[in-house]
């Protein structure tokens, strides 16, 4: 099949991250076609609505938006109309089946989704408390944590830390470095406890380039054991050993994003807790915190 270069233009009278995500949803099962996004986001007046048409008239393709005024929503589907590019309210369907079941109208309200709640208040202090736990620190505080990861250096617990945290969920993160001693909080059980391993060769490559990054450019792999295969290998083995001592489960993050490492780590919490005969306090807007039965 020819590839096609198409413009899709993203309509937002918000952040415009709901048409981001189902873009890049969608447009994951498409290959070998190139699609420039134009991004038109807190468009909330006529003047702005202008900008967006005299963008659509130089660079015409489909339209997918998310708009709660009605005359910018008239307005927009006109010009589609009249240029003869297709556009899409990709709300609309899913908002009338939840008003058909809910027996209620949703209220015409702009960024309903980002408010200052105390859900969004919670995100914040999540973040805080990653920055002040991230890679063993604050070792003090772990016993508040709502998981902690362990696993070895550049596993990516970091950047899976503040996605969780991104969630509401305050996490820690612990190095698991030979010879030195876990926090006590871990072994006794008092938070759930994630481990997460990588294939060694997919590790040297990682650490090869954090090398690089920081200048560490006459470092061979034969003179650290930070990058050399039989010590790294020996390493991984080791933190699974301990991840198995103590009964903590382990993710594979190889060939795993961050999304799918987090939705995992957010289904084990959920039963570490249900093990307990606890209710956790997972983010309420996170399907992933809705998911039972997973793997102990």
């Amino acid at each position: 099949m020819q590839s096609r270069q198409i413009n899709l233009h993203l309509v937002s009278d918000s952040t415009g991250e709901t048409l981001n995500s189902i873009a890049r949803a969608t447009l994951a099962r498409f290959e070998g076609h190139h699609v420039i996004h134009h991004r038109w986001s807190l468009i909330r007046s006529r003047l702005q609505l202008d900008r967006v048409l005299e963008g659509l008239e130089h660079e015409p393709g489909p339209v997918l938006f998310t708009l709660v005024d009605r005359s910018l929503r008239h307005a927009l589907e006109e010009n589609c109309g009249r240029l003869g590019v297709p556009c899409l309210s990709v709300l609309d369907q899913v908002m009338d089946l939840l008003q058909g079941q809910l027996g209620a109208r949703a209220k015409e309200k702009r960024a309903a989704q980002h408010v200052m709640d105390a859900d969004y208040f919670r995100r914040i202090d999540a973040m805080h408390y990653v920055l002040a736990h991230d890679d063993g620190q604050g070792v003090a505080g772990i016993g508040q944590a709502d998981v902690c990861l362990v696993g070895v250096s550049r596993s990516s617990k970091t950047p899976t830390c503040f996605y969780l945290a991104n969630r509401g969920i305050k996490a820690a993160n612990v190095p698991i470095v030979p010879g030195a001693i876990l926090p006590p909080e871990l072994a006794e059980q008092k938070v759930p406890v994630v481990g997460l391993t990588i294939d060694t060769h997919a590790l040297i490559e990682i650490r090869r380039h954090r090398l690089r990054l920081i200048g560490a450019h006459g470092v061979k792999h034969d003179t650290t054991e930070y990058i050399d295969p039989e010590a790294v290998k020996a390493e991984i083995l080791a933190a699974r050993r301990l991840c198995t001592q103590h009964g903590w489960p382990v993710i594979d993050v190889t060939r795993r994003s961050i999304e799918e490492t987090a939705a995992t780590v957010l289904q084990l919490m959920e039963a570490w807790h249900v093990r307990r005969g606890a209710s956790p306090e997972l983010p309420t807007d996170d399907p992933a915190a809705k998911v039972l039965g997973a793997a102990p």
